[in-house]
């Protein structure tokens, strides 16, 4: 134990400390470079295909890898059942995402592990603003008539006006898929730079429900397009889309991060949500984030889980390093 105590705690400083992102401030569009990108969908999915066995993350290693997982997940919940009960109850798993004897057994008691943030609907942000005082944990809103997007333009910068008014220090913004599906990329520009301007310096998430994009290609064109509009973050899914986060689709939507840093020297962040309920799916999109953008991505300033059962099932692996045995999922409080 004491030498797998010392593995963990070697990843503390990196785990709770990072410097702080700076906003994007997009690029003029170029449609020359939006023209010029092409996807090999089988080449694509060879690579994704490799993620989950290429590396094999075990035992302490694993340990200190899923303390990190935990330390980007947007906790969230997005369901049409959501009370301030259950609200508060999430920001209490916020606060303290692994019980105090795991933490303990690990090594790792003063590591003060938190969640990135907490994401919530409009209506229940000064909830979780509440549930979430003086921790430092932000919260994140959906807005511009998420999940679907099919509301004025003019609806959606209110909804991005009130949630901040409301308390929420990120904003979850979906685009409108018609525009990419028609090819209207300079539609799609100007929406985006339309929230960029709404959001200010506020952290500005762009969801692009890949699921309904139709190619990868399309998911690559939208992710240059939203970046140069000044996205802070590009993120897969709504959650509520018939296909969620892949693999596949996260590698293209990486790759076009890679391309715009090194054409422009910002990093933009990434932000894999829906159907991400395992740790050993959080482990693969871990993997991903290293070996295609390397370790300055591994926080939680420029790389966010949206999930909610993740947490738990998290939980549950640590609690079978420390125990060497499973427990049950009731066991663990909500996540």
């Amino acid at each position: 134990m004491a030498t797998k105590n010392k593995t963990i705690s070697a990843k503390r400083e990196k785990i709770s400390n990072h410097e702080p992102h700076k906003i994007n401030p997009g690029t003029p569009l170029n449609l020359g470079i939006i023209d010029s990108i092409r996807v090999n969908r089988s080449a694509v999915e060879r690579r994704a295909a490799t993620l989950g066995t290429r590396r094999s993350v075990k035992k302490q290693w694993q340990a200190a890898w899923l303390l990190r997982a935990i330390s980007c997940i947007d906790l969230t919940t997005l369901a049409g059942n959501d009370t301030p009960g259950n609200v508060l109850r999430l920001c209490a798993k916020a606060r303290q995402p692994l019980r105090g004897d795991l933490l303990e057994n690990l090594g790792v008691s003063n590591l003060n592990l938190q969640v990135a943030a907490v994401c919530v609907y409009h209506n229940l942000i000064e909830t979780a603003v509440s549930g979430l005082a003086a921790s430092g944990i932000p919260v994140a809103a959906v807005s511009t008539g998420f999940p679907a997007g099919q509301i004025s333009l003019e609806h959606k910068i209110q909804q991005i006006q009130t949630s901040m008014e409301a308390g929420a220090s990120e904003i979850d913004i979906v685009i409108s898929r018609g525009h990419v599906l028609t090819g209207n990329w300079e539609a799609l520009y100007e929406e985006v730079c339309e929230y960029r301007k709404a959001c200010g310096a506020v952290h500005m998430k762009t969801i692009l429900a890949t699921g309904e994009l139709a190619t990868l290609a399309n998911v690559a064109k939208a992710s240059q397009v939203c970046m140069m509009a000044g996205a802070d973050f590009i993120k897969t899914s709504t959650g509520k889309e018939s296909v969620n986060a892949t693999l596949p689709v996260s590698l293209v939507m990486v790759r076009a991060i890679r391309d715009y840093c090194e054409q422009t020297g910002y990093k933009v962040g990434f932000k894999p949500a829906g159907g991400i309920r395992k740790a050993k799916q959080a482990l693969q999109w871990l993997i991903l984030i290293k070996e295609e953008l390397g370790n300055e991505w591994l926080n939680s300033k420029l790389f966010r889980f949206g999930a909610s059962g993740l947490l738990s099932d998290i939980e549950r692996q640590i609690e079978h390093q420390v125990t060497g045995r499973y427990s049950a999922f009731y066991r663990h409080p909500m996540a």
